[in-house]
C-alpha cells in the first residue's frame, strides 16, 4: 500500500489535490482512500490530507503515521512543523519552493528522495494568483509515477470544467505540465 500525506494551509487546495490523486488512481483500477484533517477551520490554518492507494481494498481507517510520500504545498510549514516526522527513510518529500532539493535536504535533514518545484511562481505566471496545489501534483508524478498524467488531466477536467470553465481548467492542466517539466529531483 502506498501512503501519502499532504501539508498545506486552508484555502490552498490540499484536500482537493489529495482527492485528485486518489480519484486518478481509482480511475486506473486501484483501491483508494482520501481524507482531510483540519485544525481550526479558518483560511490559512495548517491542514493535512491523507491518501492511500493499493491493489487491494483499503480497510484502514486511521491517520497515516509513516507515509511513503509527503507533499508540502506551503513551504512556510517547514519552519513550524516537522513534516518529515514518520516519513520512511526511502520515502519521497515533494515541496513547493524556489529552493533546490539540496537546500531542502539541509533544512529538513531528510535523507530520502526530494523533489522541489516553484509551484507558486508557476501559478502566478499562469493564473495571476497563488494556486500551488496543481503544480505540486505535476512535480509529484514526475518524482514518482503513482498515476499517469492523462488520468490526472481527466480528473482536472471532471472536477473543474463545470465549476470554473474551460479556460481556467486548461490553465490548471498547464500548471501541472509545466511543474512536471520544471521539477528538480535529488536522491
Amino acid at each position: 500500500m502506498l501512503e501519502l500525506k499532504f501539508f498545506g494551509r486552508a484555502g490552498q487546495g490540499g484536500k482537493t489535490a489529495a482527492e485528485m490523486i486518489a480519484d486518478s488512481a481509482l480511475d486506473e483500477g486501484k483501491f483508494t482512500q482520501s481524507f482531510p484533517e483540519y485544525g481550526p477551520e479558518r483560511e490559512g490554518a495548517p491542514v493535512k490530507a491523507f491518501v492511500r492507494i493499493n491493489d487491494k481494498p483499503v480497510r484502514l481507517h486511521c491517520q497515516i503515521q509513516s507515509p511513503d510520500i509527503v507533499v508540502v504545498i506551503d513551504p512556510t510549514l517547514l519552519e513550524c512543523l516537522n513534516v518529515t516526522e514518520g516519513l520512511k527513510e526511502n520515502g519521497l518529500l515533494v515541496v513547493n519552493t524556489p529552493k533546490t532539493p539540496k537546500e531542502i535536504r539541509e533544512q529538513t535533514k531528510f535523507s530520502g528522495k526530494i523533489c522541489t518545484v516553484d509551484g507558486t511562481k508557476i501559478s502566478r505566471e499562469i493564473f495571476g494568483r497563488n494556486f500551488p496545489n496543481m503544480p505540486v501534483l505535476g512535480a509529484l508524478i514526475k518524482a514518482k509515477e503513482i498515476i499517469r498524467m492523462k488520468s490526472l488531466e481527466n480528473q482536472i477536467i471532471c472536477i473543474f470544467a463545470k465549476k470554473i470553465g474551460e479556460e481556467k481548467t486548461k490553465k490548471n492542466i498547464e500548471t501541472v505540465k509545466r511543474a512536471y517539466e520544471e521539477a528538480q529531483i535529488d536522491g
